[in-house]
């Protein structure tokens, strides 16, 4: 078979691939973290698509906290199963609420829809040998 030796260096793939997505998860939460009650109101106005119409804030905020402390989990491997399962969680309703901001067309939000697959993929794969959870 063609390139099977790079199966031996499963790990480090999996160490790549924490470290890039974990960091770019940081990278979009942080902002949001930064943004205070303000941005965090608008982001858990969202919910409204799931029925939810209180405590904006707070889902905002819960947003925001996902994204950057999921990423930094992630990226160190620790409990990484339950981060990789809240941040599935995540992409899903950014989806859901980016399918609707885009009058239902789905292609108009793929990037979450993507990331949601990776994270649910992740839940299965585990964080590998390089990491604090070690599985």
């Amino acid at each position: 078979m063609v390139l099977t030796y790079l199966s031996k260096y499963r790990d480090f793939g999996l160490l790549l691939l924490r470290i890039g997505i974990g960091g770019l998860m940081i990278m979009y939460g942080w902002p949001k973290i930064l943004g205070g009650a303000d941005k965090w109101n608008h982001l858990g106005e969202g919910m409204q698509h799931f029925g939810i119409h209180f405590l904006p804030t707070f889902w905002g905020f819960m947003c925001a906290i996902t994204e950057t402390l999921g990423g930094a989990l992630i990226v160190l491997g620790f409990l990484f199963r339950p981060a990789t399962i809240l941040l599935t969680i995540n992409m899903i309703v950014a989806s859901v609420v980016l399918y609707h901001m885009n009058n239902g067309q789905l292609l108009k939000s793929g990037q979450p829809i993507e990331l949601a697959i990776l994270f649910a993929s992740l839940v299965f794969i585990g964080a590998g040998k390089f990491s604090v959870d070690r599985n």
